[in-house]
């Protein structure tokens, strides 16, 4: 069902599935890639983990999709955070969920936010990262084209700041591309990812925040909640290293789980991956979130 829940004076959009089968559920709250919106990667393992018996809120963050905030497409780390927060205390309230079994799923850039979300909010119960970007401004600074990069995407902020339009490149497709590459274009920029809800663009200045923001730190702060990882072998857009290294950084009851992909996006919507994906959650919740019911949604 579609609903609505407020972060501070923004509306955000969401999908609320709720699982046949007496209640209440436990919950999940996603979050997901760059650009992403419900309709495409949250929304699909959403319903498959709803499933498995969980309530599950896919959501748009504000500035995207069909929830407020301006400038429409530009990244917001901390207002992400604030609308996870948001999210779960929107869930909370539901009469389906359990208040005390929630949990935060991240898939691609949104592993690294709901990696740090769940570290910091004692509310949230277990942490799941798919195919997550954990970016750290201590990895991303590394090379020369760091300071430069930086400088100018500081200065497309500033001319925002001082009330100029905000600048937009495409999010895939060309050289120019926020997301430059094939790989991409594949999924966001053919029927793959196709939804009304998703925009080819991104404001300039979000580039500035995916290379400062640093969620790998959630890593050392979250146990002794669980944690597991699930990630391709290959990939080139959120690299197995930042897996490897948040695996290492973190507390157990820890868990990676390794899968034969070869492509970032085979993990949004390409089988057999999403199904052995949705496998490796599912068992692992099933010990440290245990559902109370199985079956489909509604």
């Amino acid at each position: 069902m579609r609903v609505e829940f407020t972060a501070g004076t923004l509306r955000l959009a969401g999908e609320l599935r709720v699982p046949t089968g007496p209640g209440p559920h436990p919950a999940l709250v996603f979050t997901g890639p760059f650009t992403g919106v419900k309709e495409q990667v949250t929304g699909l393992y959403a319903a498959r983990l709803t499933d498995l018996g969980y309530v599950t809120l896919a959501f748009d963050h504000r500035n995207w999709g069909e929830s407020d905030g301006q400038p429409r497409r530009h990244e917001d780390p901390q207002g992400k955070l604030e609308d996870l927060r948001a999210a779960v205390s929107y869930v909370r309230s539901r009469p389906e969920v359990r208040s005390d079994a929630i949990g935060a799923v991240g898939i691609c850039l949104g592993g690294g936010y709901a990696l740090k979300f769940a570290a910091f909010d004692p509310r949230v119960r277990v942490f799941v990262g798919i195919a997550g970007g954990y970016n750290s401004p201590y990895t991303m600074r590394t090379g020369d084209w760091w300071p430069g990069a930086l400088k100018s995407f500081t200065e497309a902020l500033e001319r925002q700041d001082l009330g100029a339009r905000p600048e937009y490149v495409p999010a895939v497709g060309g050289p120019d591309a926020a997301m430059a590459g094939d790989e991409p274009f594949q999924y966001y920029g053919t029927a793959r990812g196709e939804t009304p809800g998703w925009v080819n663009e991104v404001t300039r200045a979000s580039l500035r925040e995916l290379i400062t923001m640093d969620n790998m730190m959630g890593a050392d702060f979250l146990s002794p909640k669980p944690g597991l990882l699930v990630h391709g072998v290959v990939d080139a857009y959120c690299a197995p290293e930042g897996a490897h290294e948040v695996h290492a950084r973190l507390s157990e009851p820890r868990k990676l789980v390794w899968l034969d992909a070869k492509q970032h996006v085979d993990l949004y919507d390409t089988e057999p991956y999403v199904t052995q994906a949705v496998q490796a959650v599912g068992e692992f919740l099933s010990v440290h979130l245990p559902a109370t019911a199985r079956g489909s949604h509604g």
